[in-house]
């Protein structure tokens, strides 16, 4: 059983927070192996699994980056033979904003550091106006359209895991100032 069908949701990269919260401490209570103590083994070994499930998936569906990639999972959109799908043109300018990361690490410049900071962010934020729409409307596209909206989903996740690669990086940079 997946997550959503877990705790009754739709599959959705933006769930109610609220729903999810509520959804975890109900089943909190009704899995609480403390609760289930005079069970037969069979019986507590259950509801352990059920709490175990619980815990996971409100710690999957309560941040957004392991909902994102949990969902593409789901969707045998993640592995090894995605790293072919990006586009060589972001690939390219990856590239670039990591020769320039290295050439920091030999001549550390604020300026350079700053003009960095700028391109990543440009970057970063073009990725998140383009596919925002498509996170928030997934859930309620019809069955036939989520196919391709999950592969475009895909590709913003490949980026973002490069993407927050190089932002870890130039905060550390940042840090120098």
């Amino acid at each position: 059983m997946n997550y959503f069908e877990f705790y009754g949701i739709p599959e959705s990269f933006f769930p109610d927070d609220k729903l999810v919260k509520a959804k975890f401490y109900e089943n909190s209570r009704k899995y609480h192996p403390d609760f289930h103590a005079t069970a037969t083994p069979e019986k507590q070994r259950e509801i352990l699994e059920l709490s175990t499930l619980n815990t996971n998936a409100y710690k999957t569906l309560s941040n957004f980056e392991s909902r994102l990639a949990y969902m593409l999972e789901q969707h045998n959109l993640t592995g090894e033979s995605t790293k072919n799908d990006l586009p060589p043109i972001f690939l390219m300018e990856v590239m670039e904003l990591n020769e320039k990361l290295m050439e920091l690490e030999f001549e550390f410049d604020p300026e350079s550091v700053a003009t960095l900071q700028a391109g990543f962010t440009e970057i970063w934020n073009a990725l998140e106006r383009k596919t925002k729409p498509v996170l928030e409307q997934y859930e309620n596209l019809p069955e036939t359209d989520k196919a391709s909206a999950l592969e475009q989903i895909k590709i913003y996740y490949l980026k973002r895991k490069y993407l927050l690669r190089i932002k870890e990086t130039l905060a550390t940079f940042a840090n120098r100032f």
